[in-house]
């Protein structure tokens, strides 16, 4: 069974199909949701890349960066993170709006969590997209988003040979 899933965001609001079907709309001002496909939904969305097995044309490119949590005080996460976290990936904005949000999710061993105000090296896994490769280049930084809050950031080491 061929399983894609497409994210995006427009009017400040985040869409998820899944084989073109929407599944999952957020109203990002307000942080109002509705899940359309609860089944899709959970199965798919609440996982991280090692969990299932992807079926669609994207390879995944996997980059070496240097991730920073923003503290609790300045509008960081109250909680940590695990390994297999999927936050909004944001390279670019257009006067204050997210233009673009890739799929990407945050992999490390060497701690169970990252605390918010830690800075740490990490795996990044993105899923390829063409519009994605104009960022591809160590020194590129981007912003982690949890929906439109702004939770850290992140800095491009290096990339990492498929193999690894």
């Amino acid at each position: 069974m061929m399983m894609k899933i497409h994210k995006e965001i427009k009017n400040n609001e985040l869409y998820l199909y899944q084989n073109g079907v929407l599944i999952y709309k957020k109203w990002l001002a307000t942080g109002e949701s509705k899940i359309f496909d609860l089944m899709a939904y959970d199965k798919y969305t609440l996982v991280s890349f090692n969990e299932i097995e992807y079926e669609n044309s994207n390879p995944l490119v996997l980059v070496k960066a240097e991730l920073e949590l923003k503290p609790t005080s300045e509008g960081g996460r109250k909680t940590g993170i695990i390994s297999g976290f999927r936050p909004n990936h944001v390279f670019e904005y257009k006067q204050d709006q997210i233009l673009q949000t890739y799929i990407g999710d945050l992999n490390f061993s060497e701690w169970p969590t990252i605390e918010p105000g830690e800075k740490k090296i990490v795996k990044v896994r993105f899923l390829d997209f063409p519009s994605l490769h104009q960022y591809l280049h160590v020194g590129q930084v981007w912003h982690i988003h949890e929906g439109e809050r702004v939770i850290g950031k992140a800095k491009i080491l290096s990339f990492y040979d498929m193999a690894e």
